[in-house]
C-alpha cells in the first residue's frame, strides 16, 4: 500500500483528526487524517483508491475492534471525526462523478424511540465503508421511512430501536416499506433485538454490531 494512505489508514483507525488534535496522546503533533489526505490528492492518488485503500480499510479496523470489544464508544466516535475531516477533501470528487458510492442506506430509529447514540455509531461506520447515509433521526413514522424510500430508489433501510416496547414498531414499518417497495432490503439492528425477531417480522438482515451491518450491506446490497 501507498504509504500516504498507510498514514491515512492509521490517522483513521487511532482517531487522529488533524495536526492540531491532541488525541490520541501518542500522536500528538503529527499529521492527521486531514493532512494525509490533502497530500493524497496533492500526490495524484485517485480518490476511489484514497477512499477504498485508506479510509474505508481504516473504518473497518475500527468496526472489527470495537465488535471485538478492544475499543469503546469515544473512540469510534474520534475515528468518525478523523474521517470526515479525511472526506471534507473528497466531497468535490463526489460531485463531479469521479468518486461514486456503493449504495445508499436510509436509516432512523422507529416510532415511539428518541434513543441516537448507537443509530449514529452505525451510520458513522457504514458511511466510512463507502456509503452514503441518509439519517432520519428518532422516532420515525413508517411513512417518513417510505418517503425517504420514495425519494432514494434502489436504497437499503435500516431500522433501530433501543426498546422492547418500541421495537414492536420495527413490523410495521417493515410491512409499510415492504408493500411498496417489496424490492428494498431492510436491515434492523438494537439492544433487544434478534435474528429471530427479523427473520418474525420480514427483516432481510438483522446485525448487533456496526461491522455486521457493513458486512450485510457490502455482500447483499452493493449498486455498483
Amino acid at each position: 500500500m501507498n504509504e500516504l494512505l498507510e498514514s491515512l489508514t492509521r490517522c483513521v483507525e487511532r482517531g487522529k483528526v488533524n495536526i492540531k488534535s491532541p488525541y490520541p496522546p501518542d500522536l500528538k503533533g503529527q499529521d492527521g487524517a486531514d493532512e494525509f489526505a490533502r497530500k493524497a490528492i496533492d500526490a495524484g492518488i485517485p480518490p476511489q483508491e484514497i477512499l477504498s485503500n485508506g479510509l474505508i480499510i481504516g473504518m473497518q479496523r475500527v468496526g472489527e475492534r470495537f465488535r471485538n470489544k478492544e475499543i469503546f464508544v469515544p473512540d469510534v466516535l474520534m475515528a468518525a471525526k478523523a474521517m470526515a475531516a479525511a472526506m471534507a477533501h473528497l466531497k468535490p470528487f463526489f460531485q463531479s462523478d469521479a468518486l461514486k458510492h456503493k449504495g445508499t442506506i436510509v436509516i432512523g430509529t422507529v416510532l415511539g424511540d428518541l434513543h441516537d447514540i448507537g443509530k449514529k455509531l452505525v451510520s458513522m461506520v457504514i458511511e466510512g465503508a463507502g456509503w452514503e447515509v441518509v439519517d432520519l433521526g428518532t422516532d420515525v413514522s413508517p411513512e417518513k421511512f417510505l418517503k425517504a424510500v420514495d425519494e432514494h430508489p434502489g436504497c437499503v433501510v435500516g431500522l433501530s430501536a433501543l426498546l422492547t416496547t418500541t421495537m414492536v414498531n420495527m413490523e410495521s414499518t417493515v410491512k409499510h416499506v415492504k408493500a411498496k417497495h417489496p424490492n428494498v432490503k431492510v436491515i434492523i439492528g438494537g439492544a433487544p433485538v434478534t435474528e429471530e425477531f427479523a427473520l418474525k417480522i420480514g427483516a432481510d438482515g438483522y446485525s448487533s454490531d456496526p461491522q455486521g451491518a457493513v458486512e450485510f450491506l457490502n455482500s447483499r446490497c452493493t449498486t455498483n
